[in-house]
C-alpha cells in the first residue's frame, strides 16, 4: 500500500546507439514529480494519456512517435548535455522515441533565466543535421520544409503537434551527453540524437503537469534506442518475451497467460490477454488498466477475500473497491499475480495495487478498459520495487525484486 509520493526504484534502459559495442548499459535513477497528484488525478491524467495515445496509434506519420505530452508525465531523469555539460531535467517516458528538449539560441543570455533551456550556441559540440541527412527522417518535418542541398548549413526541421494542440519545433540535432551507466562510471555519447525545440507551446509542455522539466527522454522502441543485457550478473531476474504490435511499434507490449487471486486462478479466457497484442509496460502511466472481462473477475475475487478481513469504506471517485485498512496488515490483503509468456510470474506486492486515497482508506489501482477503445497497461505504480531489464537485442522484458526496494 503505498501513496503516490513514494517513489519507484530505478529502471535500467540498455543503453543508446553509441555504446551498442560496449558491454555498459544505462541506468536511469527516476526522480519522482513535486507534489504529486491526487489518486484522482492521476485516474484523470491516464484516461487522458491512454485515449490519446491509443487515437494516434493508426495515423503516425513518423517512426518517431511521443507520447508523453498528455499531461502525466510522473518521473524525471537528469542528463548532462553539451561541452562545457548543461544539467537538464527530462520526463522519462517509455511510451515515446523522440529525445527532446526546449532550447534557446541566445548568445549574452542576460536576459534567459539560467537553467530554463540548453543554450545550444554555448556548446562548442552542438551540430544540427542536415535536412538531406538520412537521420532529418527519423522525424516529422513541417509543411512547408525549406531545404536547400547546395547549403552547407540547411538543418533539419522537425515540428510535432500532440493531440491537445501542445507543439514542439525546432532543429534536429546532435549533441555529445553525460549519462550513468552500470559501472558508476559516467558515459561520454558524441552523438546523441535529438530535437532542439527553440518553440514549445501548448498547455501538455508549458503547464503545471510539465513539471518544470525541460523536456522529454524517450525511451520507447524506436530506431535510435539500443539496450543490451545482463543487467548485474548477482541478480537474478525473470524473463517474458517483448511483443511487437505493428500499429503502437513504440510500446513495449508482454504477453500474459492467466492471473491468480490468492493462488486461484481466474478463469478468464485466453484471447481476452491478446486483444489489442498484449499489455503494455509504460512509466508515463500511474494506475494499471486490464480487459473489461479480467478486470471484473479480479474484482469479485477481491470483494470476496476482503469480506472477512476489513470493512469497506465509502468509494472514492473512479474506484470501485475502497476498503478501511485501520488494524489490517498488508499480509492479509489479496495477493495478485500474472502468468506471462514464458513460464514467469510476476508477483506484485499488494503496495502495488492499492493506494492511499485518504487516511486509512486504500483503493484498488486498477481500472477496467475496453478493447474498442483502449489497451491494457501495466502503470508506474504497479511497477515500483522492481528493476526492470530492456533488453531490445533479445526482444525480452526482464524483472526483479531483488536489488530494488522502496
Amino acid at each position: 500500500m503505498v501513496s503516490l509520493s513514494q517513489l519507484p526504484c530505478f529502471f535500467f534502459f540498455f543503453l543508446f546507439t553509441t555504446l551498442c559495442n560496449s558491454q555498459q548499459y544505462l541506468q536511469l535513477p527516476l526522480l519522482h514529480i513535486r507534489p504529486s497528484p491526487t489518486p484522482t488525478q492521476a485516474l484523470s491524467s491516464d484516461t487522458l494519456r491512454l485515449s490519446l495515445l491509443h487515437s494516434r496509434r493508426s495515423g503516425a506519420s513518423s517512426p518517431v512517435v511521443s507520447g508523453a505530452s498528455t499531461g502525466s508525465g510522473q518521473y524525471f531523469v537528469h542528463l548532462l548535455l553539451g561541452s562545457p555539460p548543461q544539467p537538464l531535467l527530462l520526463v522519462a517516458d517509455t511510451g515515446s522515441d523522440l529525445v527532446w528538449l526546449r532550447c534557446s539560441a541566445c548568445k549574452s543570455c542576460s536576459l534567459r533565466l539560467p537553467g530554463s533551456a540548453f543554450l545550444a550556441r554555448h556548446s562548442s559540440t552542438f551540430s544540427p543535421f542536415h535536412c538531406y541527412d538520412s537521420a532529418c527522417s527519423l522525424v516529422p518535418r513541417p509543411d512547408p520544409n525549406p531545404c536547400n542541398h547546395t547549403r552547407l548549413h540547411s538543418p533539419c526541421r522537425y515540428s510535432y503537434s500532440y493531440s491537445d494542440g501542445s507543439t514542439t519545433a525546432g532543429f534536429f540535432s546532435r549533441e555529445a551527453t553525460t549519462l550513468n551507466t552500470n559501472s558508476g562510471a559516467p558515459a561520454k555519447l558524441p552523438d546523441l540524437a535529438f530535437g532542439c525545440g527553440f518553440d514549445v507551446s501548448g498547455p501538455s509542455l508549458t503547464g503545471p503537469s510539465f513539471g518544470g522539466a525541460h523536456g522529454v527522454m524517450g525511451l520507447g522502441r524506436g530506431p535510435r534506442m539500443c539496450f543490451r543485457s545482463p543487467v548485474r550478473k548477482h541478480i537474478l531476474l525473470s524473463y517474458t518475451r517483448l511483443l511487437l504490435n505493428p500499429l503502437s511499434p513504440t510500446f513495449y507490449y508482454i504477453g500474459i497467460k492467466s492471473v491468480s487471486v490468492d493462488g486461484v486462478n481466474l478463469p478468464v479466457r485466453s484471447s481476452v490477454w491478446a486483444l489489442d497484442g498484449g499489455t503494455v509496460i509504460d512509466s508515463g502511466t500511474t494506475l494499471t488498466f486490464l480487459p473489461e472481462q479480467a478486470y471484473r473477475l479480479i474484482l469479485t475475487a477481491f470483494k470476496r477475500s476482503l469480506k472477512q478481513v476489513a470493512s469497506p469504506a465509502e468509494p472514492t471517485p473512479g474506484f470501485d473497491l475502497c476498503v478501511n485498512v485501520s488494524g489490517l496488515g498488508r499480509a492479509r490483503l489479496p495477493r495478485l499475480s500474472f502468468a506471462l509468456v514464458g513460464g514467469s510470474v510476476f508477483a506484485p506486492l499488494p503496495r502495488n495495487y492499492f493506494i492511499e486515497t485518504m487516511d486509512r482508506v486504500e483503493c484498488l489501482a486498477i481500472q477496467p478498459v475496453d478493447s474498442g477503445s483502449g489497451f491494457s497497461v501495466i502503470g508506474n505504480l504497479m511497477q515500483q520495487g522492481f528493476l526492470f531489464e530492456f533488453d531490445k537485442d533479445r526482444s525480452r522484458l526482464g524483472f526483479s525484486r531483488h536489488g530494488c526496494a522502496l
